[in-house]
């Protein structure tokens, strides 16, 4: 799959900006001092006033940015646990509803920067590489721009802190932002990490390369013939199947189509929590 890049000519009205920038600074202050110093940060995009007629909305999105403070490495709605043993390192975001999809985009990759704001974006603009591990829920309380930040159907993006680091200040609480869409680049191959019980058998499959994302998967004993199996939540799949004292085989079928095989990845005397590795995209 080809992902454009980003092309945009953007005239804004800086006046405008400046006064809704003021507006969101002070909701996101308010709710740092109800929370407490470990809260989100809340960064969201101004609705900018439009005034080029160069403007492709595929590959320029206005979105909205949150830090999470350290959750983001270690949990989140995909499943993979710890970020750092699912070869994810700090590098992490958690989507909205819009581009959650149900947890069907999970492993994505995005490559993004800071845009159009002078006091808050590194200079030089940087871009920064993230996986999709979580998944940021609605406020529906709340309007799209006061709060309901990943609310439908808002493209809004919660960072880590130490992605957010890269592209931003840490002390900003609202920033522009451009993104697209990339390929994952992993060294090595995907990991099936083994979980469930002796007629549930559960999977999750982490490190995938490409497109990052997983639309379907089958796993095969010795005593079987291809099983396909079932999204539970997140990157974890499972079957009713008692699939114990046999050697597994996975086949993972990526979001563009592609189909990959991986025979043999766990021996016969496979444990519940053990993760093996098989070929990578």
């Amino acid at each position: 799959m080809h992902y454009p890049a980003s092309k945009t000519i953007v005239v804004l009205n800086l006046h405008q900006q400046q006064q809704q920038h003021e507006k969101s600074v002070n909701i996101a202050m308010n709710f740092k001092q109800t929370h407490g110093k470990d809260a989100l940060y809340y960064l969201i995009t101004q609705k900018h006033e439009l005034m080029a007629l160069d403007f492709d909305p595929s590959s320029w999105c206005k979105n909205c940015i949150c830090i999470k403070q350290g959750s983001l490495i270690t949990e989140g709605a995909c499943g993979y646990g710890d970020l750092h043993k699912a070869s994810y390192g700090k590098h992490s975001v958690g989507l909205s509803t819009t581009l959650f999809n149900r947890g069907t985009t999970c492993g994505a990759c995005y490559e993004i920067r800071c845009v159009d704001h002078i006091l808050w974006c590194v200079l030089g603009s940087p871009s920064v590489i993230v996986t999709t591990t979580d998944f940021c829920p609605p406020n529906y309380g709340l309007s799209v721009d006061y709060g309901g930040w990943c609310n439908f159907p808002r493209q809004h993006f919660e960072l880590s802190q130490p992605a957010f680091s890269e592209i931003a200040k840490t002390k900003a609480d609202i920033i522009p932002v451009q993104y697209k869409r990339v390929k994952c680049e992993r060294s090595v191959g995907m990991k099936f990490t083994m979980s469930g019980s002796s007629h549930f058998y559960q999977v999750l499959i982490t490190n995938v390369g490409q497109e990052g994302e997983v639309f379907a998967v089958k796993v095969k004993g010795s005593r079987t013939g291809w099983i396909p199996m079932a999204r539970n939540w997140g990157m974890n799949w499972h079957c009713n199947v008692n699939l114990q004292h046999q050697p597994l085989s996975f086949e993972v079928t990526s979001s563009t189509g592609k189909t990959l095989a991986s025979y043999n990845v766990a021996p016969s005397n496979w444990q519940l929590g053990q993760t093996f590795q098989g070929k990578q995209f």
